[in-house]
């Protein structure tokens, strides 16, 4: 079962978050108090991994909300979670084998859980009338005779029904089939189908910020607090790490034991420690080691007595130990995170992840090998969900799998203020600066990066020259055709009279440099000044849109060809036909195609805000498919972009 959509009511800050699609990664971005975690804790529930299942009312319902819980749901409890989850081909055979062919309607079922249930909802869409013929033939009984008992064949309760009517001896098939029904729960085909497939919905693993393991435990305290199940969640993280040993805290009380079991944990500490080091890069001379000592009197309460069993860091740069707590914050809840995760994986291999703020702690570069760790030894087994409003952990080159988070208040001309709770949003552009932030530092953060390491640089004017160069590139690999070459870096630099300011700041750093850039009337000057520029190799690396449409000005819009670029700016913006820049503009005789729709927002002030360069370049990212299904009116744009690609490429340095 894969989770392909979610929605968050009555709970908490959240009054409806309404429904957002979730990927095999999705990261939740939002600032402080927006109500990630909430989102995050309503979805554990639906099926924790451990810990309460229920939803509580007096706590998690809506504060202001909570003296009109009667009036607003009546008799019935509230929703809390709905999701909606794709079945995948073992589920389906597994329902196949029960049921017999064609007893779903639809691959994707609904699971939701209300206040006061520990228990989900299910709705799969089964076609009842044909599971029960499946069921009769694999009975016994006979193509004449089915024909005969169809009629009563429409349902379970039809069949009971009949069944109980025949006061003659019962055929022995219509035994086996009422016998069947009987084995189901409540009688019902729906009921077997939800407990055939609860076997197979992950839970869901959560994991927050602080849950680090200790530096030290008293051995006859965690033994009381385990057998009392009063330990806390970072003892329990002390707990796994013994479990992956292979040993117990139990064993621990048998002093001639003590070496075997120090060797024990020091061999897993070494196996987490690999682990960390080939996703850490911050510092690879650490070592965690496990010693075991005798309570001194002197040392607090429970550690003043008994074996106390320590975890330290040994730096090999510094030859030097400190105790596991007082190590970064950073390193101690990766090294805890996989400890735990290690020893939930072992036992239980259907899991959604949640992680809560997991780079909170860590470094810039710390966070970017996290999100590496997430990607290359998560996402291949798992679904993971986490949230985040740090840039160094949104994944630039995937923004279709960011989802925004904002508490959403209105406030009037009058200055009243109107509250509507935590929103999750499927467009990664957000309305709020605050919770825009982080996506935009993100990508000045990758822009930024490219301007000093990469060898090979090709400058563009804006970031949406980025995006359909990116989107057309990868098209065009797809179809075994010239994309860009992987080795060049593009690099936005923010409009064309930048571009020499760049290209001195790149020939400072020796790096191999083309250009390309839109041209307009009045720019003539500057292009020649640039393709003149001593930074560049040579006049032909300064490559213009003209190049390419043979027009006398250009944009890399002009590229796609004017009614195709107009038909993407219908569908990034969900125009109807009424308001379709196609037909209104197809027939226009501009020269340049982006110009002609700015002037036609502007004429139509029913359309919204003024045209946006960047949104029909942002939803084409979000949107490749796109090119493909429209590959027949995009012919002349994929050969203009294989021919640029193809120019650019025969730039590329030797080196």
């Amino acid at each position: 079962m894969k989770l392909k959509k979610a929605r968050v009511t009555n709970y908490r800050c959240v009054d409806d978050s309404e429904e957002f699609s979730i990927g095999q990664t999705t990261c939740l971005v939002g600032k402080n108090e927006s109500g990630k975690t909430t989102v995050l804790r309503a979805l554990e529930k639906l099926h924790p991994f451990e810990g309460s299942s229920e939803y509580d009312r007096t706590l998690d319902y809506p504060r202001r909300f909570l003296t009109d819980y009667e009036e607003r749901h009546g008799d019935s409890e509230a929703e809390v979670v709905s999701t909606v989850w794709e079945l995948e081909p073992v589920e389906i055979d597994c329902l196949t084998k029960e049921f017999g062919e064609g007893c779903l309607t639809s691959n994707q079922i609904q699971v939701s859980k209300l206040y006061g249930e520990s228990k989900q909802r299910w709705i799969v869409k089964l076609n009842v009338a044909t599971i029960m013929q499946n069921l009769a033939k694999s009975s016994g009984v006979t193509p004449p005779e089915l024909a005969n008992l169809k009629p009563h064949l429409a349902n379970e309760s039809a069949f009971i029904g009949y069944f109980n009517g025949i006061e003659t001896e019962k055929p022995s098939a219509l035994v086996t089939l009422h016998g069947k029904l009987m084995s189901f729960r409540n009688h019902e085909i729906l009921l077997q189908a939800f407990d055939l497939l609860d076997d197979f919905m992950p839970k869901f693993f959560y994991v927050s910020a602080y849950d680090r393991m200790p530096g030290k435990v008293s051995v006859n305290d965690l033994v009381n607090k385990k057998a009392a199940k009063t330990i806390n969640d970072q003892e329990k993280i002390f707990v796994d790490l013994l479990a992956f040993a292979g040993t117990s805290i139990e064993e621990f009380q048998n002093p001639q034991k003590s070496e075997e079991l120090t060797a024990k944990v020091e061999a897993a500490s070494i196996k987490i420690s690999r682990q960390i080091f080939e996703y850490w890069s911050q510092n690879k001379n650490l070592k965690v080691q496990i010693k075991i000592e005798s309570g001194r009197p002197a040392d607090p309460s429970p550690f003043n007595g008994g074996d106390v069993i320590h975890a330290r860091i040994y730096n090999t740069l510094h030859e030097m130990t400190v105790p596991f707590d007082d190590r970064s914050a950073g390193f101690t809840w990766f090294f805890s995170f996989l400890v735990k995760f290690s020893q939930v994986k072992k036992h239980h291999g259907r899991l959604i992840i949640l992680l809560d703020e997991p780079g909170l702690n860590l470094h810039a570069k710390a966070q970017s090998d996290l999100l590496r760790y997430v990607r290359e030894k998560l996402e291949p087994n798992h679904q993971v969900i986490y949230t985040t409003h740090s840039p160094f952990m949104i994944p630039a080159d995937d923004l279709s799998s960011v989802r925004t988070v904002e508490d959403v208040v209105i406030k009037d001309l009058d200055g009243n203020v109107e509250l509507r709770g935590t929103k999750v949003g499927d467009r990664v552009l957000s309305t709020d600066r605050d919770t825009l932030f982080p996506l935009q530092n993100a990508l000045g953060y990758e822009i930024t990066q490219s301007l000093f390491i990469g060898p090979n640089s090709l400058l563009v004017e804006g970031p949406s020259d980025l995006l359909y160069l990116q989107v057309f590139s990868n098209t065009l690999h797809k179809m075994k055709r010239v994309g860009l070459s992987e080795r060049w870096t593009i690099c936005p630099v923010g409009g064309v009279d930048k571009v020499a300011s760049f290209v001195a700041l790149f020939g400072g750093n020796r790096l191999n440099l083309t250009v390309f850039t839109d041209f307009a009337s009045g720019q003539k000057k500057k292009m020649d000044d640039l393709r003149k520029s001593e930074l560049i190799r040579d006049g032909s690396r300064v490559i213009l849109a003209t190049d390419l449409t043979g027009t006398a000005e250009a944009d890399t819009e002009d590229l796609f060809g004017r009614r195709a670029f107009l038909q993407l700016v219908d569908a990034s913006y969900g125009l109807a036909k009424g308001k379709s820049v196609e037909k209104a503009l197809a027939a226009g005789k501009g020269i340049r195609v982006v110009k002609d729709v700015e002037d036609y927002f502007n004429s139509r002030p029913e359309l919204g805000d003024p045209f946006s360069h960047f949104e029909p370049a942002r939803w084409l990212v979000c949107n490749p498919m796109w090119l493909a299904e429209n590959g027949t009116e995009l012919k002349d744009a994929f050969d203009r972009f294989e021919k640029l690609f193809a120019k650019i490429n025969g730039f590329l340095s030797t080196t």
